[in-house]
């Protein structure tokens, strides 16, 4: 089931026009605990889909959302920070926790069977898809769509950030959306 932009913290304002993203999931964090949609009900989530092998896109990405979550304050603990693979044969539970630990602490991972993958990524229109890379030592990378998602507390799109936006105008909209009382 997937749902509109939600009415709450601005979104499908005006003459916007709604936007199909979202719905349920079921994966599994990088403790290796089940996790469902519904496991982040009550705060808001922020949604990136990646690879733990990405070589410069996720890693930027993961860094300035993470300067991002940091400059938003108290607001950031209204905020699940979401890390999505795209590689589950090679993002397992244990590769995401080693992956994020240590450098992007405030992001959980979420892996899980290719199914599911294939299902969130459809839910939310993520492109990736295995192409060779002789260059690299598994023989392929996952280009994929780069951008950051956020879901409401109720589990309903709010609004989607491309990889071009600053990072003064995600804090500013960030901000403006976890201050709201949804």
């Amino acid at each position: 089931m997937s749902t509109t932009m939600s009415d709450c913290c601005g979104g499908n304002s005006g003459g916007e026009r709604a936007v199909a993203l979202g719905g349920t999931f079921e994966l599994v964090d990088h403790h290796g605990q089940s996790v469902t949609d519904r496991s982040y009900r009550g705060q808001f989530m922020l949604l990136f889909f990646g690879f733990t092998h990405c070589r410069a896109v996720c890693p930027a990405a993961l860094a300035r959302l993470s300067r991002v979550i940091d400059r938003l304050g108290p607001l950031a603990s209204r905020l699940q920070p979401l890390y999505v693979t795209v590689d589950p044969e090679r993002d397992t539970p244990e590769v995401m926790k080693a992956f994020l630990e240590g450098k992007y602490p405030r992001f959980t991972g979420l892996s899980g069977a290719r199914e599911n993958i294939e299902r969130v990524k459809a839910l939310y229109r993520v492109f990736a898809k295995r192409t060779a890379a002789p260059d690299d030592a598994t023989g392929y990378q996952m280009p994929h769509t780069a951008f950051t998602y956020l879901i409401g507390p109720d589990g309903r799109y709010v609004a989607h950030f491309t990889d071009a936006a600053e990072e003064d105008e995600l804090v500013e909209r960030l901000g403006r959306y976890l201050g709201l009382n949804c």
